[in-house]
């Protein structure tokens, strides 16, 4: 297995949509078609990157995507003073290789993506009660820096996000 961070062609978009609908998808994660479809055109303009887990090249068993500083979501800019910054926006594996700690290695490698880009800080956010999410973002050396009420985003449990980050 290899995680790393290649050119997508039309059929890895392809492979990435039905891997973050089949096995992303839950009460814990807020994936909405409009998001997908912001998150490749981001990825086909530059201003996102991909890390990719792969059995073999094209055989995609989970990804995440690290969007660049110019894409930065504007509600999380008050968590910071920097310009040099990045968001992990998307974080999945494959249910049948999942517990195996490639979500902490995907976070990972957009860190190191981030720090060869000369990021200071990488952010990303979860739902509070998502333990799985929890431990991989502990694991991968991220920190909470806020948890807020967030109905429009959450509809389960507290209903609030944590956002975390990470210094490069």
């Amino acid at each position: 297995m290899k995680i790393h961070c290649r050119k997508l062609n039309d059929i890895d978009y392809l492979n990435m949509r039905a891997l973050l609908l089949r096995d992303g998808a839950n009460d814990w994660n807020y994936i909405t078609e409009e998001s997908i479809s912001t998150q490749f055109t981001l990825i086909g303009e530059g201003r996102a990157s991909v890390a990719l887990a792969e059995v073999e090249e094209g055989e995609i068993i989970g990804f995440a995507v690290i969007i660049h500083s110019d894409a930065f979501p504007v509600k999380l800019v008050k968590y910071t003073d920097s310009s040099d910054i990045a968001y992990i926006k998307e974080v999945v594996v494959s249910k049948s290789h999942s517990g195996k700690g490639l979500g902490s290695k995907l976070l990972q490698e957009c860190v190191l993506i981030a720090r060869n880009q000369n990021v200071s800080n990488v952010f990303i956010e979860r739902h509070e009660e998502n333990a799985a999410s929890a431990g991989m973002m502990r694991k991968a050396g991220f920190e909470i820096i806020d948890t807020f009420y967030d109905p429009k985003k959450r509809s389960a449990g507290s209903r609030n996000t944590s956002v975390l980050a990470k210094c490069t």
